[in-house]
């Protein structure tokens, strides 16, 4: 039995988790995450039958079928932090028996599969690509307050890449993997990359509105950045969160970004809504045909 003290494990007077107010009969094994809530429906709508409709605070969740399959779609908010509350619920959900207060015997692995959009930052990767994050490298702090065990392959790439910029002695990134699974079955029908993830929107991904910003030289840097045919091709604010959760709570995660945006051009896509559309299908095809 797992002696959890209420204040770690703080459940709604239903017995749902605090944050989703989800109970486990809610969700299925592949869950597909986005950021904005109402980019859950632009999913759902594709389902033949949905079966579970929630909403609390951010948190839109909607479950049903396409075929066979059962697939949940759920808003996750934008960043990292936010990141930290849903898969840790989801994990719960899956595997944690709230009756017993104990954990499964059976382990459940979830399958993650982030539909989101994000900015280029190459200037010969074109607005309106469609790319899987193979590794993602976050200048968050979230998987700092994680024990994470990396790979030699992951640990060379992040040390190649504090090398080359210059704060690394400031900021601290880390690094995480995709799933080679999900990899695998993702890889034939995208641009491929490794994304950085941010813990802003603008100074942190290099934007210079009004507020002055402290270290422009970091956005060159990134360009610029080259190992063993790796570059970084992406930035957006969940992926290096998501990637590294999964790997710590044993569960499989990809992330399928739709580039509505060029940074080194200045262009900003003329049909965002058609490009999401089109990644939308295309990650729905795969599950149907290879989940």
């Amino acid at each position: 039995m797992e002696n959890f003290q209420h204040s770690e494990l703080i459940l709604n007077a239903d017995g749902s988790v605090y944050h989703l107010h989800l109970l486990p009969h809610h969700i299925s094994d592949i869950i597909i995450t986005v950021g904005d809530q109402n980019r859950v429906k632009t999913v759902s709508k594709h389902f033949d039958k949905i079966f579970e409709q929630h909403q609390h605070r951010e948190f839109c969740n909607e479950t049903g079928t396409i075929g066979n399959k059962n697939i949940t779609v759920i808003s996750t908010g934008i960043g990292t932090d936010n990141i930290d509350i849903v898969m840790n619920e989801l994990h719960l959900l899956a595997n944690y028996d709230f009756e017993k207060k104990a954990f499964k015997a059976n382990f459940k692995k979830l399958t993650f599969i982030r539909i989101g959009t994000s900015g280029a930052i190459q200037p010969d990767i074109a607005v309106d690509s469609l790319l899987v994050s193979e590794y993602a490298i976050g200048v968050d702090n979230l998987l700092h307050f994680y024990q994470a065990e990396n790979s030699i392959e992951e640990i060379t790439l992040l040390e190649k890449f504090k090398m080359h910029n210059y704060f690394h002695n400031t900021i601290h990134p880390y690094i995480a993997r995709s799933s080679e699974k999900l990899f695998s079955l993702f890889s034939d029908n995208f641009m491929t990359g490794v994304t950085l993830t941010a813990p802003g929107f603008y100074a942190p991904q290099g934007r210079k509105l009004n507020a002055p910003i402290k270290m422009e030289k970091f956005y060159n840097d990134i360009i610029s950045f080259r190992y063993a045919g790796k570059r970084i091709t992406n930035i957006e604010m969940e992926t290096a969160g998501i990637y590294g959760l999964s790997k710590i709570l044993g569960h499989d995660a990809i992330s399928c970004n739709a580039l509505l945006a060029n940074r080194s051009t200045g262009i900003f896509s003329k049909t965002p809504e058609a490009t999401i559309e089109k990644l939308i299908n295309r990650v729905l095809e795969i599950i149907i045909e290879k989940l």
